[in-house]
């Protein structure tokens, strides 16, 4: 195959053969070089993107929703989520600039959190959660989506797919509009903040994994999480569209039996954890200034 051929018509005056068979050498070691493994789960991934770049995106993203959204500045509720917060990412091991932000939204039942630690959570979510524990499952589970690195592995799959219109060297920038549609699918976070697309069902499934056993690790008692998950599905019922927070692939009663059958393993984590908060405190109504 020539390389006049090989080409789509937009590369063809910019790449010669030497190029493209560069290119491929490239592609091939990368390849080889991405395979990632996912906390507590063990399970093979493969991601494109480094954790340095994949944070420097994350931080740009952040910065872009600061601007966008109101922050509540409930003191109480800020203070608890930021304690419970950082609970459970001093149970990752890892070393991020953790940042913990409420969004004032009641509308809206979701929670996130972007590369390098920066988490959001709705004002909607809260009456759910009802306790610290709770909370820490919604924290927990958000994390574990952050540090197993899901939105790099979609990234992934979205800059393969575009790699045919623009050289991945070239759309590692957020200022690249390609890049960035990517990357707000890839996390989640779709044209707007509110509009939460679904991660798929095995990652759903490692990131009630990983984020039970940090809730355990933490000193949250892990049973709780099956409460909360029960109190999210019973709200979901009758509804049009579910919560933002419930846009996801597995099946409700699959969800709650995964963690049933986790409990077993998580118990004796939370047991041995050096401090036990148990339910913890309730979460008050936020009065968000």
């Amino acid at each position: 195959m020539s390389c006049e051929t090989f080409w789509p018509k937009g590369f063809r005056r910019r790449f010669c053969c030497a190029t493209y068979r560069r290119l491929i050498l490239w592609l091939t070691l990368f390849l080889i070089a991405s395979c990632a493994t996912a906390p507590v789960t063990g399970r093979r991934q493969l991601i494109l993107i480094d954790p340095q770049t994949e944070m420097r995106l994350g931080l740009q993203a952040y910065e872009e929703i600061l601007k966008e959204v109101k922050l509540c500045r409930d003191p109480v509720v800020d203070g608890m989520v930021e304690q419970v917060g950082r609970r459970i990412a001093k149970a990752t091991g890892k070393h991020y600039d953790w940042e913990f932000k409420v969004i004032d939204d009641p509308k809206t039942i979701n929670a996130f959190c972007l590369p390098g630690g920066k988490v959001f959570v709705y004002t909607g979510i809260l009456p759910l959660v009802k306790n610290e524990a709770g909370l820490a499952t919604v924290l927990g589970h958000e994390i574990g989506h952050a540090i197993a690195r899901h939105g790099a592995e979609r990234m992934s799959l979205g800059l393969m797919a575009a790699f045919g219109e623009v050289l991945l060297a070239e759309m590692l920038d957020l200022k690249n509009q390609t890049t960035k549609r990517i990357f707000l699918t890839a996390y989640g976070l779709g044209a707007t903040v509110g509009l939460i697309l679904p991660y798929s069902r095995k990652q759903e499934f490692e990131a009630d994994t990983i984020g039970l056993y940090l809730m355990a690790k933490a000193g949250y008692d892990p049973r709780e999480a099956i409460a909360f998950w029960k109190r999210m599905l019973e709200v979901s019922k009758g509804r049009p569209r579910p919560p933002a927070f419930l846009s996801t692939h597995p099946p409700d009663e699959a969800r709650i039996k995964h963690l049933e059958e986790l409990l077993p393993q998580v118990l004796p984590i939370y047991e041995s954890a050096p401090h036990k908060y148990g339910r913890g405190r309730e979460i008050p109504k936020p009065h968000c200034s």
